[in-house]
């Protein structure tokens, strides 16, 4: 006993000479792999194949935030694809490869908030659950991944976030959003560019949040080398709701938005001025165990003048499995129309089956 709490004494003295302990950083590196198989009914070359194993990558995960004793609480995030399968395209992102970047920020806790200055999740409505069919009729305003800064901060009860995004992405004339592509010009035509996001959640109750998401900003010609003239506009509005009841979750959303593409581009190509519809969808979840299931759906109705198309629908019925060091996937997609690189929404049928695996190391 005297021998013990000698000891412990001694011990005592040499933590009180060497000062206080201080709390390491917290860093993690993570390595991850999918693959995916795909089978578009009515195309010719999935009939006679039985469709393709491909759509592979390899995904650098590196997260980090300083210990709670730091002088200045600093957090950072970054997530680097590569390979066929990293929902990225190489004909319009700026490495012009198939390998991006679909985040990295820094951020900078100040106050009560978050300062993350980077390429960031957009703080507009909500991405859809599924792995591989993707936003389907969000098209451009689900999973948006931009370049800018973003504050995310409280007001008593109420949440929020403001954003000032310069660019979809980096560099000059990439137009790669990632995930969600194709919906927001091309490197050839225009892109987004100098936008202005908020949203404001307002719980309803415990469970319940009710959501109001706006942005505006502008449209960069590409189309006349050397000149790149910033002259067009674009704006969209947002209501979405979300619940959570036991094992089941909801969210619903309706949404808006106009766009008026950049001159140049538009007198060249016999687009309309303004290009205007409005969407809604909603999305359901249940969980048990390590199994999950889902439902995507979303409806869009063009307003735009002269448009032909009638009101078109997307479903995405879906579940997952967590078998340990990653998730199975079983995914349909099927839908009626599609929404093109203007924001103009257009007929087509198309439906696809999707069987995908991950594991993380």
């Amino acid at each position: 006993m005297i021998r013990r709490h000698a000891g412990c004494a001694v011990s005592a003295c040499l933590a009180m000479l060497a000062g206080p302990v201080m709390a390491e950083p917290e860093t993690n590196f993570t390595v991850g792999v999918w693959g995916n198989y795909r089978y578009v009914d009515d195309d010719d070359r999935d009939e006679e194949t039985f469709g393709d194993v491909a759509d592979e990558a390899v995904i650098l995960y590196a997260d980090g935030k300083a210990g709670p004793d730091s002088e200045h609480q600093w957090s950072y995030s970054a997530e680097l694809r590569i390979g066929p399968g990293s929902f990225t395209d190489p004909a319009n992102n700026s490495t012009g490869d198939n390998y991006a970047l679909h985040k990295a920020w820094v951020g900078f806790d100040i106050a009560d908030g978050l300062l993350q200055v980077g390429k960031s999740q957009v703080p507009f409505a909500w991405k859809t659950v599924n792995f591989w069919p993707g936003d389907g009729l969000q098209a451009g305003y689900g999973d948006q991944m931009d370049v800018g800064v973003k504050w995310s901060s409280a007001f008593r009860d109420l949440d929020y976030q403001v954003a000032y995004y310069h660019a979809d992405d980096w560099g000059e004339d990439s137009t790669d959003t990632v995930d969600d592509n194709g919906h927001w010009g091309s490197s050839q035509t225009y892109r987004k560019v100098q936008t202005v996001v908020g949203n404001l959640d307002i719980p309803v109750t415990d469970n319940q949040t009710l959501s109001f998401s706006a942005q505006a900003g502008r449209l960069q010609d590409l189309t006349m080398a050397g000149e790149e003239e910033v002259n067009g506009d674009h704006h969209a509005w947002a209501v979405h709701y979300h619940g959570e009841f036991d094992a089941f979750y909801a969210k619903a959303e309706v949404f808006g938005m106009e766009r008026e593409l950049p001159t140049p581009f538009r007198t060249s190509n016999n687009l309309p001025d303004q290009i205007e519809n409005i969407r809604g969808g909603f999305e359901l979840g249940y969980r048990q165990g390590k199994w999950f299931w889902y439902l995507d759906a979303h409806v869009a109705e063009p307003r735009t003048d002269d448009n032909p198309a009638d009101t078109i629908y997307s479903a995405t019925p879906g579940f997952s499995y967590d078998y340990g060091p990653g998730w199975i996937y079983i995914e349909l997609l099927t839908q009626d129309g599609f929404v093109d690189r203007n924001g103009q929404v257009n007929e087509g049928d198309f439906n696809a089956f999707y069987a995908s695996i991950d594991f993380y190391l």
